[in-house]
């Protein structure tokens, strides 16, 4: 951590390449650097000039006679790994680098050896509370201090956040680009430990350091600081993943999905909804933690965008508070002819009592407990005869009340600014767009949830017992063992080379089995016509087992029928980037028609689990839809806890696994079927 603070709380600051060339990236750098009241010393750098702007200039790093704690690289790329080896040996306490330096990634991070570096492909880092700017373009001036911590791998992002009309101030911003040396988590442990940091901003493309980034997020859910995140791209899964219907199944966004579910990370599926949502955590109130949550109520000047609203909060779950009838009375002797008391509200009367009205009717849905965000939900745009009945509403109730009060802006292109601004001064925040904004709205109300951490627990033996076993491919059989062993409910099996045997093993386990083909490399047994089911009494199990050596070899598995019911896929994925995965979804034939799933960073508690099975397709199911009965849905959670366990003991040793179907019933969840396809270098300890 010091290294780095060293660099972002710079007092002195070289910047090499400077110029006083009108429009240059050296001039603005410059004037950047002499803007910035932390820099105690600024020392600039060119081979040509003696003076620049008055003052003097060296020709290069060699010639400080001390160490600077930042050096700011306006060089060519060519010229830019040698002056990062030239600042790491002089003992300097950081860098930017612009440029991009493709295909030199590695030789910059041998130059730089300890010492942090930011970039390269970076716009630089403002330090507002520092009074720090490290930038190669220019910014307004002074950038006011903050409550938000924003770490963006885009360099547009980051000028776009930093220009934007909204009320977006920043303890600390960085534009972290390709990150070669010095990663998002670097910055977000520094940015965790500034006390004006009150909610955190990411935009990313990737993790570069994964266990680092889960620590900070973990730090930041723990000291109830709100994460809210863009991520673009997603990490992809290996195409040897598609042996097991896993990795199709999780997707190429599974990793991003799982560690945000893992830590309350607020994901943003696009700018606008980024910065409303950091608006509002960053200016507005939040809810009490651990409060159930009942839902929004907003009041509306216009019957057709009461609807338009209504119809996006079903899209994205975002629930309207159930009124008491003490309030809808309230309500009702406010309202004019016509209007119900209803939440959505349509508030509409002759136009003279604008204030007033919209007022009351606002106090009565904040004076209700079962509300949670009161909602202005109107177009908010310039009222060029000065009524200004809106914004004083709002900003009355937000006195008369400590629950949220949120402006929603139907038309981000038609805003009032001097009304938004208004309001944004009084702590009110000013969603723009009916999507981003009621977007923003499930977060806020997403934030009272409290997600508790599950610490890993490992049992050792059985761990070194199942890695030795992984080293080699696991038979239908094995595999089956291996989850009752975790504590999976598996149905009795039992392999037979012959007809005698599979006699054997079906009277053993009892008529009527299920016949499966144990033949090497037949992963998916359905799509060669490998299962046969119901299989009732000795003469059927003949012909079953004839039909099946023929086609495809001597060796099945006999295996207990189990009673039909809701078939799910339950597994392990690894991903390249956070590791492995767990992920529940419809199984059977079903996996084709109901594409929902859910994924899941291990360990997972019982909350966890819940959340997983909480997915809309997925509940339904379970609750008995498509004409299926009732389920076991505790076994089911069993099941998942089990599979996380699993994941944790052994997850770095297998590439994915597969139970699809885990047959669930009224009474019993059963796994009739597992795949596992093992990495047997990490199994035997070769890497």
């Amino acid at each position: 951590m010091e290294p780095l603070r060293r660099m972002l709380e710079a007092r002195s600051v070289a910047v090499v390449g400077a110029s006083d060339r009108a429009g240059s990236f050296g001039s603005r750098l410059v004037t950047e650097a002499l803007r910035s009241p932390a820099y105690e010393k600024v020392h600039l750098i060119h081979p040509k000039h003696a003076t620049l702007r008055g003052r003097p200039c060296l020709p290069s790093l060699a010639d400080l006679p001390e160490p600077v704690d930042l050096v700011l690289l306006g060089v060519p790329d060519a010229a830019v790994v040698d002056q990062v080896a030239a600042a790491a040996q002089r003992g300097d306490g950081g860098a930017v680098v612009f440029g991009s330096m493709a295909g030199r990634g590695e030789e910059l991070r041998s130059a730089a050896g300890l010492m942090p570096v930011c970039g390269a492909g970076c716009m630089g880092f403002v330090n507002t509370v520092a009074g720090v700017r490290a930038i190669g373009y220019l910014e307004r001036d002074p950038l006011p201090s903050g409550p938000v911590a924003l770490v963006t791998h885009s360099g547009s992002v980051f000028s776009a956040l930093l220009r934007t009309h909204r009320r977006l101030e920043y303890s600390l911003a960085v534009s972290s680009g390709q990150e070669l040396v010095t990663t998002t988590a670097d910055y977000l442990d520094y940015a965790l430990e500034l006390p004006q940091t009150r909610v955190v901003a990411l935009f990313l493309e990737t993790v570069r350091d994964p266990a680092a980034l889960r620590r900070c997020l973990a730090r930041a859910a723990d000291r109830d600081i709100p994460v809210v995140a863009v991520a673009v791209g997603g990490s992809t899964l290996g195409s040897r993943l598609v042996t097991a219907h896993s990795g199709a199944i999780a997707g190429a966004d599974a990793g991003w999905e799982a560690l945000f579910d893992a830590y309350a990370v607020h994901r943003a599926a696009s700018l606008d909804e980024l910065v409303d949502t950091v608006e509002a955590f960053g200016i507005g109130r939040r809810l009490p933690a651990g409060r159930p949550v009942n839902g929004i109520a907003t009041v509306h000047d216009s019957g057709a965008e009461r609807v338009l609203v209504a119809d996006v909060a079903a899209a994205f779950g975002v629930p309207f508070a159930p009124l008491s009838e003490q309030t809808k009375r309230r309500l009702a002797g406010l309202l004019g002819e016509g209007l119900a008391p209803d939440n959505p509200l349509d508030v509409w009367g002759t136009g003279a009592d604008t204030r007033e009205l919209f007022t009351s009717c606002m106090q009565a849905l904040a004076d209700d407990p079962a509300v949670d965000i009161v909602v202005l939900a109107i177009d908010l745009v310039p009222e060029y005869d000065g009524d200004d009945s809106y914004p004083e509403a709002a900003l009355t109730v937000h006195v008369g009340t400590d629950k949220p009060v949120v402006v929603l802006a139907n038309v981000a292109a038609a805003v009032d600014q001097r009304a938004a601004v208004r309001l944004r001064a009084a702590g009110i925040p000013v969603l723009e767009g009916s999507v981003p904004g009621v977007r923003s709205l499930s977060h806020l109300l997403a934030d009272a949830e409290t997600v508790e951490p599950v610490k890993p627990v490992v049992d050792t033996d059985r761990r070194s017992r199942w890695l030795a076993r992984l080293s080699h491919r696991l038979s239908p059989l094995e595999s089956l063992d291996l989850l009752a062993d975790y504590g999976l409910s598996v149905a009795a099996s039992r392999v037979a080379g012959s007809f005698e045997e599979a006699l054997v093993a079906a009277t053993a386990i009892g008529y009527p089995v299920a016949l499966k083909t144990a033949a090497p490399g037949a992963d998916h047994k359905t799509d060669v016509e490998g299962v046969l089911l119901g299989v009732a009494d000795e003469t059927a199990l003949e012909a079953a087992y004839r039909s099946l050596a023929d086609r495809l070899g001597a060796a099945v598995l006999v295996q207990r029928q189990v009673a039909a019911g809701v078939e799910l896929a339950l597994g392990i994925v690894r991903d390249p980037t956070m590791g492995p995965l767990l992920v529940l979804a419809a199984g059977g034939t079903l996996v084709e028609v109901i594409r929902q799933r859910r994924v899941a960073l291990p360990p997972v508690g019982r909350a966890g689990a819940e959340r997983m099975l909480a997915a809309k397709e997925l509940a339904e199911l379970v609750a008995g839809a498509r004409g299926s009965q009732p389920v076991n849905a505790v076994a089911i959670l069993d099941a998942i806890q089990a599979m996380s366990q699993l994941a944790v003991e052994l997850g770095d040793a297998i590439d994915a696994l597969d139970v699809n179907p885990l047959i669930a019933g009224a009474r019993e969840v059963v796994a009739v079927d597992a795949l596992v396809v093992s990495r047997p270098a990490v199994a035997t300890g070769r890497q």
